[in-house]
């Protein structure tokens, strides 16, 4: 038991009843998980979903671009290639509720990172300030020759 010298307890010990109870009532909330699936994106093109909702968050997978209708790659620029991937993620953040406003943090991967000013413009057509944190690598291959693939979080609110 912590007392103050002048026989009162700390404001923190007297607050810890009602986090308990908060924690205690969220934790269901927080443990929770849910698929997340849309016509308007591809299909997965393996043993993953699309996205799942979890601790108040939307985990989006990587989106290559391929044509939601057809499933197949989207021939083209790096600009053509860019703007479907960021619009298979739109459909994909859509569905679970949020909007591109609310993600908040993107990874982008590229098949050549000297690509990367020019997804940065179709990148910004897909998001406005404050944008989310975001990191950009170079990897040796894509799934289906693409030249990038994106994937995001995003916050429930």
């Amino acid at each position: 038991f912590v007392m103050m010298m002048d026989g009162r307890r700390p404001w923190f010990l007297a607050a810890l009843p009602a986090v308990w109870l908060l924690r205690r009532a969220l934790r269901p909330w927080l443990r929770a998980r849910a698929v997340v699936s849309t016509s308007n994106a591809p299909a997965a093109i393996g043993p993953y979903s699309q996205a799942v909702k979890a601790g108040g968050l939307v985990f989006v997978s990587g989106q290559i671009p391929l044509d939601p209708k057809t499933g197949q790659l989207v021939a083209g620029s790096i600009e053509a290639q860019a703007r479907r991937s960021l619009e298979n993620l739109k459909a994909i953040v859509e569905a679970s509720g949020c909007t591109m406003r609310d993600v908040v943090k993107c990874t982008i991967l590229l098949a050549d990172i000297a690509d990367f000013a020019k997804v940065n413009e179709v990148y910004s057509e897909f998001f406005a300030e404050p944008f989310p944190a975001r990191a950009a690598f170079a990897v040796k291959s894509l799934p289906k020759g693409a030249l990038i693939e994106i994937e995001c979080v995003a916050a429930l609110l």
